[in-house]
């Protein structure tokens, strides 16, 4: 057996699809999600927008090298979480990855299924550079509000705008949301490549790995997605 199909069995996948093949409209309408319904913290509906927050003062961190990001993010005072926040995380790996995974709240065993996601598309974590929508960390099982999020975006952008990855996956519907500032559900968002201002960047949309462990049928859908990527970095 070889090592991609190990690891595929390992993500529960175990028939090979088709390389690279296009997505049919089919695989990814699916009925609307009633926002009574229970998800896993990563891909709740957000019904409503808070009322606008004002700009976060951006002065000079769009200038900040990685070693003073990570000073100022561990300083910042911008939005309650400076007030209960134990560490500030601002990403991990490579900082010359060609992709970047953005994926909020990653436990030990979504976690475990995050690296056989990478390992089946030939990456090991180091090869590539993790990050949350926010720095600090959040409560168990809590989301981050309009206001947190919001905080923390001037230090993402700069992260981005630092590591200049190829392709930019984005894992569950909160952080899919915040980075695309849509209000779309995950079938409607996942299939294409988005692209946003401020972000050169495109943004491939996939399903959160807490939420592939409850929801098991999903994951051929993460492999289409998955091979969707693969295609976009071999471009």
């Amino acid at each position: 057996m070889s090592n991609k199909k190990a690891y595929l069995k390992e993500m529960g996948i175990d028939v090979w699809l088709e390389r690279n093949p296009s997505i049919p409209e089919s695989s990814v309408a699916v009925e609307p999600i009633s926002a009574k319904e229970t998800f896993p913290p990563e891909i709740t509906v957000v019904e409503s927008v808070a009322a606008p927050v004002e700009p976060v003062e951006t002065t000079d961190i769009e200038k900040l090298d990685w070693r003073e990001l990570h000073a100022q993010a561990s300083k910042c005072q911008l939005c309650d979480l400076s007030q209960t926040r134990t560490q500030t995380i601002l990403g991990s790996g490579k900082k010359t990855a060609d992709l970047m995974i953005i994926a909020d709240d990653t436990n030990e065993q979504s976690g475990a299924l995050l690296t056989a996601m990478l390992k089946a598309m030939g990456f090991q974590r180091s090869d590539v550079y993790i990050s949350d929508i926010v720095k600090c960390n959040l409560p168990e099982s809590k989301e981050a509000s309009d206001e947190q999020a919001h905080s923390c975006e001037p230090f993402l952008l700069r992260q981005i705008s630092l590591l200049q990855p190829k392709l930019i996956l984005a894992l569950g519907n909160a952080a899919a949301q915040r980075l695309l500032k849509s209000k779309s559900t995950m079938n409607r968002l996942r299939g294409q490549l988005h692209y946003v201002d401020g972000i050169n960047v495109p943004i491939l949309v996939s399903y959160h790995p807490a939420y592939l462990l409850a929801a098991p049928n999903e994951k051929r859908k993460a492999w289409q997605d998955i091979q969707f990527a693969m295609k976009e970095l071999n471009a």
